[in-house]
């Protein structure tokens, strides 16, 4: 009994140290860049000192990937009740639409780790098991549901599930990744709480004109007072 108590205690102190680095990387990463980030700022931030984030996570290239898993893995949580659901399927694909641009809103840093992993040719995803075995049930659930959707009549057939989220995320991603710009050259607040409700129903309307077999006109909808997203 006595031995393992210190173990415990080592153990508990090494995964909270562990859990700091992994913080300090996503916040140092999404600040500047795979290049501008420096490992001692990194120590800084969380409190660890330098020996200690290398022998927990290891080096710069191991600490990046370790980043890019911990925040997939927060958003893969976040999209745990759309794999899960056995929705209608119009409201599967809207509850994902949605959920991919809240996402998106609030975990800016995604987009700007995504960035820089793009710019360092995915190079960093593609050693990562972890990240790569996250899609496949995401992709399943989305397959399931464009084919429960097709059998009842409800979607088109055909649509193949991978470009379906592509498409999907690239609406609100873009959208929140070039928000400086967009403010920019069109003179508005494309983030502010009207325009992003603006954005979900533009988003809701696209995706779902193009999914479902007989899409309700938006004239029509607009007279019996339905919502613009359902089929």
């Amino acid at each position: 009994m006595t031995e393992r108590r210190p173990k415990k205690r080592v153990r508990r102190s090494a995964d909270v140290s562990k859990g700091r680095i992994i913080k300090a990387a996503i916040d140092e990463f999404s600040a500047k860049g795979f290049d501008g980030a420096r490992v001692d700022e990194l120590a800084r931030r969380s409190g660890v000192n330098k020996t200690l984030i290398y022998h927990y996570i290891g080096n710069k290239d191991r600490l990046f990937t370790a980043a890019l898993e911990a925040t997939y893995g927060t958003i893969r949580e976040r999209q745990q009740d759309f794999m899960a659901g056995r929705l209608p399927p119009a409201e599967g694909v809207r509850q994902l639409a949605l959920l991919l641009m809240s996402i998106w809103v609030e975990h800016q840093e995604f987009g700007r780790l995504l960035a820089t992993e793009n710019f360092s040719g995915g190079k960093h995803i593609r050693k990562s098991k972890t990240i790569r075995e996250m899609y496949n049930p995401l992709v399943d659930a989305l397959q399931s549901l464009l084919k429960r959707g097709a059998e009842q009549g409800v979607f088109r057939e055909g649509i193949d599930a991978i470009d379906l989220y592509i498409s999907i995320s690239a609406l609100s991603a873009y959208y929140v990744s070039h928000q400086h710009t967009l403010n920019a050259l069109f003179q508005t607040e494309v983030m502010s709480p009207k325009r992003l409700r603006q954005r979900e129903k533009h988003i809701l309307d696209m995706i779902l004109r193009y999914v479902c077999r007989n899409r309700t006109s938006s004239r029509r909808s607009r007279a019996e007072g339905a919502d613009a997203e359902k089929c």
